[in-house]
Order: structure tokens, then C-alpha cells, then sequence
């Protein structure tokens, strides 16, 4: 039987990566983390041509159609340079991203003019709709918020979470499906067996070493929105989702993170507290 080091975090049980902000992304056994985070990871948005805005699900009235979409990075095998975006969306066709031809399918599909781009405002803003979950400042409203400059992300450039977090929440609602895909991380770590508490709590303001190189630098807890229970694929919707976070854990499930040291990171790599 193994022994847990006092420092052990866990492992690597699997990574994700959103090309998209705001569309379905894909599992990967490994990736390069590099200073502005997971290499490919929301390197595109959709863009609001009348208002200038990044178009998020976080305001499901506008823009949860995005969920319906899954975003994909493939080798360019012409001359292995940038990989390429390929976007299926709802009806199941393909479209390649840089074309005018998706930005004509995703305004048509959005009922409203956007383009898809690598360019950032230079203000980034998103529109997020509060719903009426008891326990959180706002409620059933709908609020402009913006962004780190220079990037899509709406917090820090890495999220992590575990399986203790996950197991916790399963077990104070048993009948919501606490499922990954529902948070979007970018990695998810194996806690010891057992361990049914938000772990990642006590690594806020930690350094984590993942692998060999890889050193992350936990900021604070990532508070989760809306798009926690948005329907996507089999998964209802369920706003008892964020309900039992808000009442539980002020909302959180997982944690930011900013990279101390660049990496590369693979399933199955040792998590360690520094």
C-alpha cells in the first residue's frame, strides 16, 4: 500500500483545453502550460459586432447557443505551424475557424452579427446573468463585467479542481450530476481516496509542482456563475448546481492559478504542495 507524503496533492487525472471561450472544449492526456497558460486554451472568442463585447454563456439568454458548439484544435500537416480550429456546431457540420464562413454560421445560429477572432478588445467586457440563487449578492439580473486584460479569461489563466470537491458536492445533492465538464477546468487532480472536503481551500496562496517542471501559483478560489447549470449534451439543467456550492462553499468549487515556472503536464503526474 502506498504512503500519502504530507505534502501530496494527488494526480493528474485528466486535462481540458477551450479553444473557444464559451463552447465545448476537448480532454487531452497532456499539454504545455506556458506563462499565459494552457497552450491553445481560450485563444478565441466570438465577438458582439454591434456592441463590441466577448459573447459569453455566462448570459444564457444571448448567448447559450455557444454551448451547443464544441471547439477543437488540430495539427496543421502542411506546415506544422498553428494548429487549426475546427468548430462543429449544433447541427453537427464542421466549420474551420479564420474564415468568413463560420462567422456567417455563428451569427445565423446566434441571430445576431458576431465574428470569431483572436483579438482582444482592448477593454474586454462580458455580460453574466445572476440567477436567483438565495445566498449570492445579486440575483436575477444581468451585469457587464470585465476581463484580465489582454486575454478571454474571465478570472486567471489556470483553473484546477479535484475530486474530493466533486465527491463532496455529490454528496450534499445527491440527485445533481457534479460532472466536469460542468466546471471547465483545465486540470483535474485525483485526491486521496476518501477525502470528501474542498481541498483546494487550504491551497489557496500555495505553490503546486506538477511533474517536472511545472510549478503553479494558487491565487484564490474560482466562484462559480450560471454556466454550472446550463444543459449541455445529456447533463440537465439543474440551478441546484450552484445551490449547493453558494450554500456550502460561498459559491466555489476549485481554484485560480497563475505559472510560476512553465511545463509540460500528463496524466497520471504527482501533485505536490511547495
Amino acid at each position: 500500500m502506498s504512503i500519502v507524503q504530507p505534502n501530496d496533492a494527488g494526480t493528474i487525472a485528466t486535462l481540458w483545453r477551450y479553444p473557444v471561450k464559451s463552447m465545448r472544449g476537448e480532454e487531452l492526456n497532456a499539454a504545455e502550460i506556458t506563462l499565459r497558460g494552457m497552450a491553445g486554451d481560450r485563444g478565441y472568442a466570438v465577438i458582439d459586432a454591434e456592441t463590441g463585447k466577448v459573447a459569453s454563456a455566462k448570459y444564457p439568454k444571448k448567448w447559450g447557443r455557444l454551448f451547443d458548439c464544441l471547439a477543437m484544435l488540430r495539427p496543421n500537416l502542411t506546415d506544422g505551424h498553428d494548429a487549426i480550429l475546427q468548430v462543429m456546431l449544433p447541427d453537427g457540420t464542421w466549420a474551420a475557424g479564420g474564415t468568413r464562413d463560420i462567422d456567417e454560421r455563428l451569427s445565423a445560429m446566434l441571430g445576431r452579427a458576431v465574428r470569431l477572432t483572436t483579438a482582444v478588445p482592448t477593454a474586454p467586457q462580458l455580460e453574466e446573468y445572476w440567477p436567483d440563487v438565495a445566498g449570492r449578492a445579486r440575483q436575477n439580473t444581468v451585469t457587464d463585467e470585465a476581463m484580465p486584460a489582454g486575454t478571454f479569461f474571465d478570472g486567471a489563466l489556470i483553473h484546477l479542481m479535484t475530486s474530493a470537491s466533486l465527491d463532496t458536492l455529490r454528496r450534499l445533492y445527491p440527485e445533481g450530476r457534479f460532472e466536469v465538464r460542468r466546471f471547465r477546468p483545465n486540470l483535474v487532480v485525483t485526491s486521496a481516496a476518501g477525502d470528501t472536503r474542498f481541498v483546494e481551500n487550504d491551497w489557496i496562496s500555495r505553490t503546486l509542482a506538477i511533474g517536472k517542471d511545472l510549478r503553479l501559483k494558487v491565487t484564490g478560489p474560482c466562484t462559480r456563475c450560471v454556466m454550472t447549470t446550463l444543459p449541455q449534451g445529456d447533463l440537465p439543467e439543474d440551478t441546484g448546481i450552484l445551490r449547493t456550492a453558494v450554500q456550502h462553499n460561498q459559491a466555489a468549487v476549485g481554484v485560480y492559478a497563475t505559472v510560476l515556472a512553465p511545463g509540460r503536464v500528463v496524466r497520471g503526474d504527482q501533485v505536490r504542495l511547495l
